[in-house]
């Protein structure tokens, strides 16, 4: 799917990180300029490298919890694309302070920061952890539970504060709930390390992955060029009705772990035939683990032209790819 975006100068936080550093890539790729503000808690230099050496690109080492540095960021910028988070359900249960520090205040200082630089629009990086409890499936923008974990109310707070600055300050916000990411430069490392990654590396290095639970939870994986789709189209959008207000970003289907572990298994194997043989085992489910997930894309399809190109197969073999040639 190609969009036309060019010209412009966009700020990204967390530009070093996962999501935010594949941006950074597009945009830079599609002609314009780039500031990354990039505490590295999260993100890695490594993620950036190549990019530092364009002219049209500028790292600002700085901290969101800082409002100087978020103003000094968003200073002549026209868009945001705010990446800047503590992700991870089980870290914000260990630590809800630092979590809640970094996404609720860290958003708030962000909101602030856009507003009084006159940014035209400010698109930010929400969560399906909204949906909590709520059992209705696919899960519809409109229709969200009792968050189940400090991570998911930070996110819910986001989306609280950018519906009062469009209404309060008239600044423009998009928000995104993501489903469940996975890509290229996703860190297989870490504590709070995503399960696709983790396991990918585990398989590589002959280990047995561990599954919460018995592995007939489920979720709508949602591979990285999906949502920097999402991402551009919410830069690019005239729609006055597609503004101040928030999306799915999935694909819109739902497997098992079971079923993930499956083809993780089958594109790896392919590549090194013992991983076929290495045994998977069970664990106790995670606290704050949502059971299933699985969005309606169709919002995002009206009002945005939405069109996911890549569904958990197609996603999972470029991942691999991937990864065998850069772990």
């Amino acid at each position: 799917m190609k969009i036309k975006f060019s010209n412009n100068t966009i700020l990204v936080t967390g530009g070093a990180g996962f999501i935010g550093s594949n941006l950074c890539e597009e945009l830079l790729r599609l002609g314009n300029k780039v500031v990354c503000l990039d505490n590295f808690s999260n993100g890695k230099r490594e993620n950036i490298e190549k990019l530092l050496k364009d002219n049209n690109f500028t790292l600002i080492v700085g901290d969101i919890r800082n409002l100087n540095d978020c103003l000094k960021a968003s200073k002549n910028i026209d868009y945001v694309l705010h990446q800047a988070a503590l992700g991870s359900v089980p870290r914000s249960i260990k630590d809800p302070i630092t979590s809640n520090d970094v996404n609720v205040t860290g958003f708030l200082n962000m909101l602030v920061a856009a507003r009084d630089n006159r940014v035209k629009r400010f698109v930010f990086a929400a969560s399906s952890s909204t949906y909590g409890d709520s059992e209705s499936l696919p899960k519809v923008e409109d229709i969200i539970g009792k968050p189940l974990s400090p991570y998911a109310i930070t996110k819910y707070v986001n989306e609280l504060y950018a519906d009062i600055f469009s209404k309060t300050y008239g600044l423009e916000t998009i928000g995104l709930r993501y489903f469940n990411v996975f890509g290229r430069k996703q860190d297989p490392n870490g504590a709070y390390a995503a399960v696709i990654p983790k396991f990918v590396s585990q398989l590589m290095k002959g280990e047995s992955p561990i599954i919460n639970g018995d592995g007939n939870y489920s979720r709508d994986f949602t591979y990285i060029d999906n949502v920097v789709q999402a991402n551009l189209l919410s830069l690019v959008t005239s729609n006055e009705k597609a503004i101040n207000t928030v999306y799915n970003v999935a694909y819109g289907d739902r497997n098992t772990l079971n079923e993930l572990m499956g083809y993780l298994k089958l594109y790896l194997s392919e590549l090194d035939c013992k991983i076929s043989n290495i045994e998977i085992l069970y664990g106790p489910n995670r606290a704050g683990d949502i059971p299933h997930s699985h969005a309606s894309i169709n919002k995002a399809k009206e009002k945005l032209n939405y069109n996911p190109q890549f569904n958990l197969k197609q996603g999972l073999k470029e991942a691999v790819e991937w990864y065998w040639k850069n772990l």
